[in-house]
């Protein structure tokens, strides 16, 4: 059979698209031998078990509690007399100074009664001085000057009754504070004790939250100086109030329902950003000295329960069940369980299973947690 010369087969004409076509099938091998390389990569990659011992460190656990916020002094302003509502001296809102006036009631009934004692004062005595003259001169008894007196010192307290029903149609602050809505308006009839606003002195905050009972025993058992550890407020907006706070009140019983206590924390408001009816979450930060710390990441749950893979002295991997107090951000306090020692897969907890011989990069802790989230200490 005839050989095509080398000359023939550079002249041979090949169809159109015949030599690119060649050349994209030569690109696309060389990609798929390179992918199969990287995925061989990330499937030894995935494949690494990373094993190390608990962190222990002292650690601090922020808790929120939601909370309502009261002004110190938070009171009702009522009519302390009948009549008709001639002046409201304060709008809503306002505040207001220790003894200025806010309502005026109609004064007219309560002058002509002041004026009626007071009458009622003069006569009484002038027979009084009178009787008394009498009796120095002997001309009447001891004891008729005696009444003559005594009706003297009822007419007298009737006046200063009197006095005083006209001083109660002005209704004046018992305090600075701050106005709330108005109830009435000018003109309005009020009875006696009829609700007219209220009044807060918001310069100073109580703060009431509830706590669980294992968290109330917790903090009631800490030493006196971490009980007096300042609170924070964090307000509707997230943003923390500026002053901090302090527990001063733990009340006496707990709620049967709830399984609660009320505490209350006492904040200063000079700027009076807080008002009285205000929803804040209040944080409380409590230390837990020499904390034994642990990745969340190592961990896993059945039926509620958490676990941890610990590495035997054989190599072989061991479910164990671990009592977690709580999370601070990254990682979990465990409370029984692990101890210093051990050796918990942190990395490839899904690759293995109970009992199984593994083979596994063990790192110290520090290297293992350096790019976990660790709170303050």
């Amino acid at each position: 059979m005839p050989t095509e010369s080398t000359d023939a087969r550079r002249n041979r004409t090949y169809p159109r698209g015949a030599r690119p076509l060649a050349a994209a099938l030569l690109l696309l091998a060389v990609a798929l031998a390179g992918c199969q390389s990287k995925h061989a990569g990330a499937e030894a990659e995935a494949h690494r078990l990373v094993a190390s011992h608990p962190l222990r460190r002292d650690v601090s656990v922020t808790r929120d509690y939601v909370c309502q916020v009261q002004a110190s002094r938070h009171i009702d302003v009522r009519a302390l007399e009948r009549g008709y509502i001639e002046r409201v001296a304060v709008n809503e809102g306002q505040t207001v100074r220790a003894g200025q006036l806010m309502f005026k009631i109609q004064p007219l009934t309560y002058q002509a009664e002041l004026q009626r004692a007071s009458a009622e004062v003069a006569a009484a005595r002038v027979e009084y001085e009178n009787t008394k003259l009498l009796a120095d001169g002997n001309v009447v008894s001891a004891s008729e000057l005696a009444l003559v007196e005594a009706r003297y010192r009822k007419a007298q307290a009737e006046e200063q009754l009197a006095a005083a029903h006209l001083g109660f149609t002005e209704i004046k602050a018992p305090f600075d504070g701050l106005m709330d809505r108005l109830n009435v308006r000018e003109g309005s009839l009020v009875e006696e004790g009829e609700f007219l606003t209220t009044l807060d002195d918001n310069r100073r905050m109580w703060v009431y939250f509830n706590v669980p009972e294992a968290e109330y025993l917790d903090y009631a058992t800490r030493p006196a100086g971490e009980r007096s550890r300042p609170v924070r407020l964090r307000m509707a907006n997230g943003r923390l109030f500026a002053e901090p706070g302090v527990v001063t009140v733990i009340e006496a019983d707990f709620n049967s329902d709830t399984g609660t206590i009320p505490f209350r924390a006492d904040f200063p408001n000079p700027d009076g950003l807080l008002r009285h009816g205000q929803t804040c979450n209040l944080v409380m930060e409590t230390p837990v000295p020499g904390a034994l710390l642990m990745p969340q990441k190592s961990t896993f749950e059945v039926l509620d329960h958490n676990y941890v893979y610990v590495v035997g002295a054989d190599g072989k991997v061991s479910q164990r069940r671990v009592a977690v107090r709580e999370g601070v951000e990254d990682l979990f306090i465990v409370d029984q369980g692990l101890g210093d020692d051990d050796i918990v897969l942190i990395e490839g907890l899904r690759q293995v299973h109970d009992g199984q011989q593994v083979t596994y990069d063990l790192v110290c802790p520090d290297q293992a947690f350096a790019n976990l989230k660790l709170p303050a200490e």
